[in-house]
């Protein structure tokens, strides 16, 4: 499945974004999802996980209450909203759909990668 992220800018200490991921396939309903992030100069990380049909939802600590990540399976599209971002919130974001109807959190698990969309919080 192809992906395409959207979404990002640059936005103050305090406010909120919301990333979209449009997906090329109607069997985007089938794949759990999942959003991963990359600061300048570290390794991509986790961020959040949705199972295919949106009942089960999982999120790395350094995001829990902040973030919500959904999805649209009648648009084909995957979302993650990020409230009181915070500087170290700084990075590209990934979408990616994952190798099963499952949420997961390794990104091995996942085999298709959306070409990233930067957010740039400002202190």
């Amino acid at each position: 499945v192809q992906l395409q992220a959207y979404g990002g800018g640059l936005v103050q200490a305090g406010g909120s974004l919301r990333l979209s991921c449009a997906a090329s396939e109607r069997t985007f309903s089938r794949y759990g999802m999942g959003w991963f992030r990359q600061a300048l100069g570290k390794e991509r990380e986790f961020v959040a996980a949705i199972n295919f049909s949106g009942s089960n939802t999982y999120y790395a600590d350094s995001v829990k209450g902040r973030f919500t990540i959904s999805r649209d399976n009648a648009k084909s599209t995957l979302y993650l909203q990020m409230n009181s971002l915070k500087p170290e919130d700084t990075a590209v974001y990934y979408c990616a759909a994952a190798r099963s109807s499952y949420y997961h959190t390794a990104q091995a698990d996942f085999g298709s990668w959306g070409q990233g969309t930067q957010v740039t919080v400002s202190s």
